[in-house]
């Protein structure tokens, strides 16, 4: 599959923008158990042009990782514009923009999936960021605003003839949030629309290598963005990718094999933020691994509880020591 002069595999697999998920630390892990693209956390174009440091942090690529999408969300026009020529001094190799996040704060300003009220300025904002950048340029968006207004099909045709190479679809509304389940139906539609000719990403519920394989086959979509299913669960690009090329399911991690990625994890977000910081940002990973371990409630609440990695390694030793034959498995 090809976005611009970008060149990924047939039917990549990619790691969805997440906010307070999808930093350096996680997309080295991510990228180590095969994810084929990686995208930044969401970025703030009006935070981004007022040089505000914690967004600044965001654009930081490290070449192990790469090919990296920085991801820029925002309601203002000339701000994105100019968040996209300060993105694109990072080197990433594209640009994203994102037009699908629910969340309150942002959606209900007319930013992320907000955009999705005002299909001419988000038409209007993507002609004049593929404008005024070298990079490719690439849409994430979703069906539409609820249930009445589920526009995904026209919206893509229109967003193709902005000039951006590929577009992410995830499968639910912005009034779903991400609850129900995703539905691909549009998604399928969008693909298989005689006038598209550029790669669609499918995004929304994909958490076994089966599902990934069946939608796949059944709506025809270029590429897989997996998201939340890899919180704490990093593998499962592994996994996705062995049963696509051989039809055969791999063994779920040992829980020793579990710990060590925990551990590198740890290691990692510890040398990006701080120690004390790093901590904080991994009790989002830590609260869902090991999930289904017998009589392991105590030894949660004391890993959560930790305050320093000497402290957290401790337990995860523990942990080690404790369930050396169980099986790691935090599908959904």
């Amino acid at each position: 599959m090809k976005i611009g002069n970008l060149q990924l595999r047939e039917h990549p697999l990619l790691l969805a923008p997440m906010e307070d998920v999808t930093d350096p630390s996680f997309r080295l892990l991510c990228k180590k158990y095969g994810a084929d693209l990686m995208y930044t956390e969401f970025v703030s174009a009006d935070a981004l042009i007022r040089s505000i440091e914690k967004t600044q942090r965001k654009l930081k690529i490290f070449d192990e990782e790469r090919p990296v999408a920085i991801q820029l969300y925002g309601k203002d026009i000339e701000a994105m514009v100019e968040a996209a020529k300060i993105a694109e001094q990072a080197k990433p190799e594209l640009i994203d923009i994102n037009f699908g996040c629910p969340v309150k704060k942002i959606a209900t300003k007319g930013a992320g999936s907000g955009m999705l009220r005002d299909i001419p300025k988000m038409i209007d904002m993507t002609t004049q960021i593929v404008k005024a950048v070298n990079l490719p340029v690439t849409v994430k968006t979703r069906l539409g605003w609820d249930e009445d207004s589920k526009i995904i099909v026209d919206v893509a045709e229109q967003l193709q003839d902005t000039g951006i190479q590929a577009l992410a679809i995830h499968g639910r509304t912005r009034a779903q949030m991400y609850n129900g389940e995703a539905d691909w139906t549009l998604i399928g539609e969008v693909k298989n629309n005689p006038r598209m000719n550029i790669p669609i990403i499918g995004n929304g519920d994909i958490t076994h290598p089966q599902k990934a394989k069946d939608y796949l086959d059944r709506y025809g979509v270029d590429a897989l963005m997996i998201g939340r299913p890899t919180i704490g669960r990093p593998w499962i690009f592994r996994e996705i990718r062995h049963y696509l090329e051989t039809g055969e399911l791999l063994d779920l991690p040992k829980i020793p094999e579990h710990v060590e990625m925990i551990r590198e994890h740890l290691n990692n977000s510890i040398e990006w933020l701080g120690e004390r910081r790093g901590i904080l940002h991994m009790r989002r990973h830590l609260a869902i691994s090991f999930k289904g371990l017998r009589d392991f409630r105590d030894l949660k609440i004391k890993m959560l509880r930790a305050n320093t990695a000497e402290e957290v390694h401790t337990c995860l030793n523990e942990i080690k020591d404790k369930y050396p034959n169980e099986i790691s498995d935090v599908r959904s």
